[in-house]
């Protein structure tokens, strides 16, 4: 079994796609970077079926909100090359207010279930989808719980207040 480096992996991704890719990281060893939701599904595509790359499988799809940024939400995908020993973490902003995002199960089918659960916390809308409703919420909830639209606590909370704890 041939080992691919991330050095690799970037070199093979610039090469192919130049300035689609973008924020190129390595926490923890794990190669991370940023592209646009334009080319995400044929960067998903490429990373599958190029011969050193080979992630065959799927891992996640997910989403973090980030209120604070512009395009505030990012859909997040794993990969897994299991023939190759290696994973990547692909990273889609897209705008918060407006949230969609070509479908993956067109080339992967467990993305399906995957979408249907980012679309039930998150709200994002997977075009193409072929049955994209809620997964685990309600039918009829109107709000998406995983959004950072709320305060964490009620300020009207009474257990919470310094003078019961003799501070």
């Amino acid at each position: 079994m041939a080992q691919v480096t991330n050095q690799e992996l970037i070199a093979l991704l610039s090469e192919r796609f130049g300035d689609k890719i973008t924020g190129i990281d390595e926490p923890y060893g794990l190669l991370t970077f940023h592209t646009t939701k334009d080319a995400i599904i044929e960067v998903l595509q490429f990373l599958k079926e190029d011969s050193l790359a080979n992630f065959n499988f799927l891992t996640d799809i997910t989403a973090v909100h980030y209120p604070e940024k512009k395009l505030g939400i990012a859909v997040v995908y794993h990969l897994h090359s299991m023939v190759k020993g290696v994973r990547v973490r692909v990273k889609v902003f897209i705008d918060a207010h407006h949230p969609a995002i070509p479908t993956a199960s067109t080339i992967w089918n467990g993305a399906n279930w995957m979408e249907r659960e980012t679309y039930d916390f998150f709200g994002v809308k997977f075009e193409g989808h072929p049955d994209l409703r809620r997964i685990l919420n309600m039918d009829d909830l109107d709000v998406f719980p995983m959004l950072k639209q709320y305060p964490l606590e009620d300020p009207n909370r009474v257990d919470k207040k310094d003078e019961y704890f003799g501070r």
